[in-house]
C-alpha cells in the first residue's frame, strides 16, 4: 500500500475479523499513501487477481522453529504448512486460475513446489533467498561503514539453514570486498567478516523473532517488490525460488520475474566450494519435498 504497487488490495483469512481489522488499519494510512483500495473479502474476491501471496500458516515462534542449533530451521513448519496450502490452494485457483501464486508461508520453497502441483501450473514462485540477500547486503555493509544499495551480493539456495551465500563475486561498487576492508580496517580479515555477517544473517529471522514475535516489515516489502515485477511485466532480476529442472525443486536463484512468474533464469558464477554448498541445499530441498509427497519433477 505504501509503495503503490497494485490498484487493488483484498485481504482474506480464515477468520473473517482479522482480515477486516487488517484491512480497516491499513485504510486509515491511505490518504497519506499512492491510490490503492484494500479491502477484506472472501475467497470469491480474488477473482480477476493477478498475483496472490500466500502467508498463511504457522510461523516460526508458533512453529517452535526458532533454535540455532536445530539444522531443520524452518523445515520444521514444513508438514503443518503444507496441511494449510492443501486446503487453501484449490480455493485459490478456482477463482483466481490465471494469477501468479507466490509463496511467502515458511518453508517457501518446498510450499511452492507444493503449489505448483496443486495448482497444476508452472506461475508460480516463492520468495525464495530475495530477503537473506537484502539482509546480507546490510550486514556487509554495516561492518564495511558503507550504504547498503554499494553492495553488490547474493545468498542463493533454500530460504533457510543451508541457504548459500557467494562470497566469491561480492564487490562493494565494483571494488573487490578485500580492498573495501583493507580501507576499512587494515587489521582485520576478511575470514572474520565473513564469520561475523554469516551469523548474523543466517539467524536475522530468529533474532527478530525473539523481540518482535514475527518478521514483518523486512519480507513485506521484498513481496511489494516482487508484486510490481508481475503487475508491470518487468523483467526485473532477483533470487526468488521458481522451479529449477536441472535442481528437481523450487530454489533461490537469479529469475527474471514478469507477468508469467518467472520469465527466464539464470546461473551466477560459483566457486567450487559454493557450487557443492548448492547442490547441498537443493538435496536438502528435494528432501523436503518428498516428505510432503513430491516427487522430483
Amino acid at each position: 500500500m505504501l509503495r503503490g504497487s497494485c490498484r487493488e488490495i483484498v485481504l482474506v483469512d480464515r477468520m473473517a475479523q482479522r482480515a477486516t481489522a487488517a484491512a480497516t488499519d491499513m485504510r486509515y494510512g491511505a490518504p497519506l499513501s499512492p491510490t490503492v483500495d484494500v479491502s477484506a473479502g472472501d475467497w470469491s474476491d480474488l477473482a480477476g487477481a493477478s498475483v496472490v501471496l500466500i502467508c498463511a500458516g504457522v510461523n516460526e515462534k508458533g512453529g517452535g522453529a526458532t533454535d540455532r542449533d536445530d539444522a531443520r530451521g524452518r523445515l520444521k513448519l514444513l508438514d503443518a504448512n503444507a496441511s494449510v496450502f492443501r486446503d487453501v490452494i484449490p480455493r485459490i485457483v478456482a477463482v483466481a486460475p490465471d494469477a501468479v501464486l507466490v509463496a511467502v508461508t515458511d518453508p517457501p520453497d518446498p510450499l511452492a513446489d507444493l503449489t505448483r502441483a496443486l495448482a497444476r501450473h508452472d506461475r508460480v514462485l516463492s520468495t525464495g533467498t530475495t530477503i537473506d540477500t537484502l539482509r546480507f547486503r546490510v550486514h556487509v555493509a554495516d561492518q564495511l561503514g558503507v550504504h547498503p544499495s554499494a553492495i553488490e551480493g547474493l545468498v542463493v539456495g533454500e530460504h533457510g539453514t543451508s541457504e548459500v551465500m557467494l562470497w566469491s563475486s561480492v564487490r562493494v561498487a565494483g571494488a573487490p570486498l578485500a580492498d573495501a576492508l583493507a580501507l576499512r580496517d587494515p587489521h582485520r580479515s576478511v575470514d572474520d567478516l565473513r564469520e561475523q555477517v554469516e551469523r548474523g544473517v543466517r539467524f536475522a529471522n530468529i533474532t527478530i523473532i525473539e523481540g518482535n514475535d514475527a518478521s514483518q516489515f523486512g519480507i513485506g516489502v521484498m513481496c511489494a517488490r516482487i508484486t510490481e515485477a508481475v503487475l508491470g511485466d518487468e523483467r526485473g532480476v532477483m533470487p526468488v525460488a521458481a522451479y529449477r529442472a536441472r535442481y528437481g525443486v523450487a530454489i533461490g536463484l537469479p529469475t527474471v520475474v514478469g507477468r508469467e512468474g518467472a520469465a527466464g533464469e539464470l546461473e551466477p558464477s560459483m566457486s567450487a566450494e559454493e557450487r557443492s554448498a548448492l547442490e547441498r541445499s537443493a538435496a536438502t530441498l528435494r528432501d523436503a519435498g518428498r516428505r510432503i509427497g513430491l516427487g522430483s519433477g
